[in-house]
């Protein structure tokens, strides 16, 4: 019987590697972005270089509709997913006045609202089934506030902490959730949230999407709760939860400041 992974934002970056993982450890896997063609590419290359069986859905799980549209396309499929990873997510940049509004709205429809209600929609087959596991990615954005970030930062904080409470709900009935947390990663953010010019990139030594993907399924086989990629971010997480509120915003907007 085949093991099915759901991956959204499976197009680039973090969510491609962790496509690229789960293949390699033989699920079949539904993908699922914004580009068409990006992901019949990585479908592709994932069937030919690894025998994956790949389904693909091209959707904005941020727009009405998006999520409900995913989930039927994956009963209409006769698809159980035993691992749902929650990547699908968006930045913005720049001080919250001056950020245009539908962006605001756009990036917490996606990064809290479509990741809350896919997670409650494919719960219940899982627990049915016996079991599961949730992979949500965050980011260490989610330990403090984030002046010039503020609303990105804001929706990882929900992600950690919806995540951690739920896993603490569910493992007793068979499924898991981990919440993978990794700093200033090489993908298409950067970019996508136009944050080029921040120090949070700018001049930084990048970690590379892959081992971000591979720290991140080794930590969800385990059962881990909380997984923040990189020995430094871990120790700056765990720092940030004893330094005072007023610091730790502080040292996070001069972190994001423009350079």
């Amino acid at each position: 019987m085949k093991k099915w992974a759901l991956v959204t934002g499976a197009s680039g970056g973090i969510g491609l590697e962790i496509a690229r993982v789960l293949a390699e450890k033989g699920y079949a896997l539904v993908l699922t972005a914004r580009g068409e063609d990006a992901l019949g590419r990585l479908a592709q290359a994932l069937e030919r270089e690894r025998g994956a069986h790949c389904l693909t859905v091209a959707l904005d799980l941020g727009a009405p509709g998006g999520v409900d549209a995913l989930v039927r396309f994956v009963a209409e499929a006769g698809v159980q997913p035993n691992v749902l990873v929650n990547n699908a997510g968006m930045g913005v940049y720049g001080r919250f006045a001056d950020v245009d509004p539908e962006r605001i709205q756009a990036m917490v429809d996606l990064n809290v609202g479509a990741l809350t209600r896919l997670t409650a929609l494919l719960l219940p087959a899982m627990l049915k089934h016996g079991g599961g596991r949730i992979l949500n990615v965050a980011s260490t954005a989610a330990f403090q506030p984030g002046p010039g970030m503020a609303v990105y930062f804001a929706s990882k904080a929900y992600v950690l902490s919806l995540s951690e409470a739920l896993d603490v709900e569910l493992r007793p009935r068979g499924v898991t959730v981990t919440v993978l947390c990794p700093g200033a990663t090489d993908t298409g953010f950067m970019s996508s949230a136009r944050a080029e010019r921040s120090a949070l990139f700018k001049g930084r030594r990048l970690a590379k999407a892959r081992h971000v993907a591979q720290y991140g399924v080794a930590a969800m086989e385990r059962g881990q709760r909380v997984a923040v990629h990189g020995q430094l971010n871990r120790i700056m997480a765990l720092g940030v939860r004893f330094a005072p509120r007023r610091l730790a915003a502080a040292m996070a907007g001069w972190m994001v400041r423009e350079l």
